[in-house]
């Protein structure tokens, strides 16, 4: 249930100055201005603080003064503005938070400016904001976004409203921020994870009998470099093979210390300077690493000594993010992409109606169509009138399905003689035509709002993340079709001439 939001006092802000000479910088300005007028026209901003609250007055279970409320609505407004600012400007915690404190047009747009004093976000606070809400809520505020600029255009200052004549579907893939997979690479991560967490323990004063970590770290560093040499090499096979022989043993002595510092971290963390959830952090780094490095052995030992495949089911591809996939994707340059499959549909005007991202292996694209189809419906309130796809998404049962619910069927046939023949007809063709600028949207969405690749670990962060770049992109786009405001223009005052 939504919480009533307290009314936001006015405060006194100072003024922007006047920049003159960069277009860009005119550019961007204007475009804030268009999305901050977006965002309380729409009701976007009013809906985030409205579940927001209604979660924190759930997670804290007691009765909160209107002062607190007040305060916490201000943040949830500040984590809102900042996080789609930090995603239009792809900018990290840290240089997110550095920025904000020398830019008055972000502090203007963050809310953040005042007369006496400009108190910016940590690093820490930023990252926080990122994750506000869970990934559902946020569709939720995607969809009032959408269903406003459908319904009342004139309302959100739109020169015209929101298109649902045509609806374009394509799938891609979004890469995960791991380096190329290969097997014995996965041995010298799991050493450098669990010897740099080793060296954090004794730096803090808790040691077992070991050799420094230092030189195991340099041990399997030579051994990374003697591995990429064998594919130059004669008898190549037999070398790889012994030279993986020799990453086994290091990595068993390795598991060994780690797993004894790991138990005196567990049991003696009083007698360092660390808190229970700081040395709660490097336990988990530990256990992660300690529970798969021996399946990550056992598949280079597959691969490499029994020269046998492996499942992509029992695949590890990262020591790290568990939730990455195999995706064959058989275009130039991507045979193989790892990562999630994203569904994402656009309509005329570039505006993204619905998105969806797989955790596990994607279905085929013919099966994910009128799934999307319910969720456009669901988040505008409006069917769409047609429909157009690449050859991924036909299916006599699809076609069937359209023919009998309305829109028009645009999904390219498979059959080239078929599609010969539809491309006859002028809707038809028009529509596959405006497709292709479908590619184009998505590698907009993936470069310019999601990063490349995208920083998230994790499917949770990164179905958050994608959240925040669609909620973006939109906001983005919508402000390109707002009617224009009308700026007065300061009158140049003519000089006094010289007597």
């Amino acid at each position: 249930m939504l919480c009533q939001i307290i009314p936001f006092p006015q405060e006194l802000r100072p003024q922007l100055p006047t920049i003159v000479g960069n277009v860009d910088s005119l550019t961007l300005r204007q475009r804030l201005e268009q999305i901050d007028a977006l965002l309380r026209d729409s009701g976007v901003e009013q809906a985030f603080v409205r579940r927001a609250l209604a979660g924190w007055k759930v997670a804290g279970a007691r009765n909160t003064t209107a002062l607190e409320q007040l305060k916490f609505q201000q943040r949830s407004r500040r984590a809102l503005r900042c996080t789609l600012l930090r995603t239009l400007l792809q900018e990290d915690y840290r240089g997110f938070s550095c920025q904000l404190a020398g830019n008055p047009l972000d502090q203007w747009f963050c809310l953040v400016d005042a007369l006496d004093q400009v108190r910016v976000p940590s690093k820490s606070e930023v990252q926080r904001f990122a994750h506000w809400l869970p990934a559902e809520q946020m569709r939720e505020v995607i969809n009032g976004l959408l269903k406003g600029a459908v319904e009342q255009p004139r309302k959100l200052g739109l020169r015209e409203a929101l298109d649902l004549e045509a609806y374009f579907l394509d799938s891609t893939c979004l890469k995960a921020n791991i380096h190329f997979p290969t097997d014995w690479v996965l041995l010298r991560d799991g050493v450098r994870t669990l010897m740099k967490a080793t060296l954090l323990i004794r730096q803090a004063g808790l040691r077992g009998r070991m050799a420094p970590p230092e030189a195991f770290l340099r041990r399997m560093n030579r051994l990374s470099l003697e591995m990429t040499q064998q594919a130059r090499r004669a008898g190549r096979k037999k070398g790889r093979k012994r030279v993986l022989r020799q990453m086994k043993k290091l990595v068993r002595v390795v598991r060994a210390h780690a797993r004894r510092h790991r138990e005196l971290l567990d049991q003696q963390w009083e007698q360092t300077d660390w808190t229970r959830a700081q040395a709660e952090q490097i336990l988990r780094r530990l256990d992660r690493v300690l529970e798969l490095l021996p399946q990550a052995q056992q598949q280079a030992h597959e691969r490499i000594i029994g020269e046998r495949p492996v499942a992509n089911a029992d695949k590890i591809l990262s020591l790290y993010d568990a939730d990455v996939q195999v995706i064959v994707r058989g275009k130039a340059g991507a045979e193989v992409e790892f990562g999630n499959t994203v569904l994402c549909g656009e309509n005329r005007q570039g505006v993204i109606l619905d998105y969806a991202i797989f955790r596990e292996s994607a279905p085929a694209d013919s099966q994910t169509l009128f799934g999307s189809l319910v969720r456009v419906y669901e988040g505008t309130g409006h069917c769409v009138e047609a429909v157009a796809t690449d050859r991924g998404f036909a299916s006599a049962a699809n076609s069937r399905a359209l023919k009998e619910s309305g829109p028009f069927d645009a999904l390219c046939p498979r059959a080239p003689a078929e599609l010969r023949r539809r491309m006859k007809g002028q809707k038809f063709a028009r529509l596959q035509r405006r497709r292709a600028q479908t590619e184009a949207r998505i590698g907009i969405l993936k470069h310019g709002f999601l990063g490349s690749p995208m920083r998230a670990k994790g499917f949770a962060h990164r179905e958050l993340a994608l959240a925040w770049g669609v909620l973006t992109h939109n906001l983005w786009m919508l402000a390109k079709i707002r009617k224009p405001q009308q700026r007065t223009q300061p009158k140049a005052v003519p000089l006094p001439k010289a007597a």
